[in-house]
């Protein structure tokens, strides 16, 4: 009876023989060509007790990355640490230029807000993160890239949708979603290894920050019946506790883009940090939202935002006088499809990129000034001007400079309500 190619008695595949010094070569290679994972640390718990997990359970070198997206005082101090708990390096990457220009900038001409809340900071950070993770394991030839996202968050998906649209070879590695651990074994686990952790039992609220916005979670704050407590709010002041005169300022835009406070002009990165800084003394910018996670579950979460407050309500404002009504309609349509993507880590999907292309062509006459009245938490427009304004004072008012044409409106209303009048006799037949 003959023998199936590949069965009992075949002979092995010419391409899968291999000598057993060709093993042996294979194995000393192996040991010598150590697995590299590239992570992105941030200094908190969930990075600092990934380095060591990663290096116990995969046998990895890992090399950490800090991208520097602002607002954290200390990155010097993050990028040591790694090497403390066990990096056999550590980046520090500046990158608070390319965020503003790249990620900050197109989420503002599109006023992306999810749920009409959150203004997306740690969501428009992570394709950002993701990406220059993404280099440095090119550079550095490691086959691997890691995380601290839990299995049941937002960021995960946002990580690895991107690590995937950017580098589709790349082995992913979740080290919170991996070990199973709760948030008090995680901090029993650092403290066993000699692992220094930002929180402990007694502090363990969750931040992450850059400079569009600060989160904060866990904690207290999961029980959605408590008020936050004061002490976990670090740029804004208490509305009750801010001046009792109001502030004014005036932010100049060029094609929705912010170019100026109080007539200086100022590049981006310094005017978002000078508006954190004026919105939070004044108590604007604090979110408290009960938030659709993408993973299904609902989530509290407590958010720092005076800068994209402020500038996100400016540029609505001036989007309202420079943009015709169908235009501006339709693309508020589209900014609610834009913020889910967004907040959906679709960062860098073909659909996300065609909004920008029309939400950019929305933004050529979005150029004028607008006045913001800052007091006591509040955030609203004092004033705008603009010479792409489409705004008449002779056809809006109503004294003697008046120039609407009053007997032109019968005829609009009969055409307009016509359909109504033709259905309404339809009915009473």
């Amino acid at each position: 009876m003959a023998i199936p190619c590949g069965g009992v008695g075949s002979s092995p595949p010419v391409h899968s023989a291999l000598t057993a010094q060709s093993i042996l070569g294979h194995t000393r290679l192996e040991k010598i060509m150590k697995k590299k994972v590239v992570l992105a640390y941030s200094g908190g718990l969930d990075t600092s007790v990934a380095v060591q997990w990663v290096r116990e359970s995969y046998d990895a070198d890992v090399i950490a990355v800090a991208v520097d997206i602002g607002e954290e005082k200390d990155y010097a101090a993050i990028q040591k640490k790694a090497t403390d708990v066990g990096a056999v390096a550590s980046r520090l990457i500046d990158a608070k230029e390319e965020f503003v220009r790249d990620f900050v900038f197109p989420s503002l001409k599109a006023n992306a807000v999810y749920e009409n809340k959150y203004f997306l900071a740690t969501a428009i950070a992570r394709p950002l993160i993701s990406k220059i993770i993404a280099q440095v394991a090119e550079e550095e030839g490691a086959g691997a890239v890691s995380h601290g996202s839990t299995g049941k968050g937002n960021d995960q998906v946002r990580f690895e949708a991107s690590f995937g649209a950017l580098n589709p070879d790349l082995e992913v590695i979740a080290p919170a979603r991996e070990w199973g651990m709760t948030r008090e074994q995680e901090i029993d686990y650092a403290q066993q290894n000699g692992i220094p952790i930002p929180i402990d039992l007694d502090n363990p609220y969750s931040m992450d920050v850059n400079l569009w916005g600060k989160s904060i979670e866990c904690g207290v704050l999961e029980d959605p019946s408590k008020e936050p407590p004061e002490e976990i709010y670090e740029w804004t002041v208490s509305p009750q506790a801010a001046p009792d005169t109001p502030t004014y300022i005036e932010i100049g835009f060029d094609q929705g883009v912010p170019i100026s406070l109080n007539g200086d002009a100022m590049d981006g990165v310094s005017l978002i940090e000078e508006l954190n800084q004026l919105g939070g003394s004044n108590g604007v910018g604090r979110v408290d939202m009960m938030e659709n996670r993408l993973v299904g579950i609902k989530s509290r979460e407590i958010y720092e935002c005076p800068a994209g407050t402020i500038l996100t309500t400016a540029h609505r404002e001036l989007e309202a006088m420079t943009i015709d009504r169908e235009t501006m309609h339709f693309k508020q349509q589209v900014e609610l499809k834009y913020s889910e993507l967004v907040y959906y880590g679709l960062w860098f999907s073909d659909l996300k990129k065609a909004i920008d292309a029309f939400v950019n062509s929305t933004q050529e006459n979005v150029t004028g000034t607008v006045t913001m009245k800052l007091y006591k938490g509040s955030c609203v427009v004092a004033g705008r001007t603009s010479n792409r304004s489409l705004y008449s004072y002779e056809m809006a008012t109503y004294d003697k400079a008046d120039a609407f044409d009053h007997a032109s409106g019968k005829g609009f209303c009969e055409v307009f309500g016509l359909p109504l009048k033709v259905a309404a006799r339809l009915r009473m037949r």
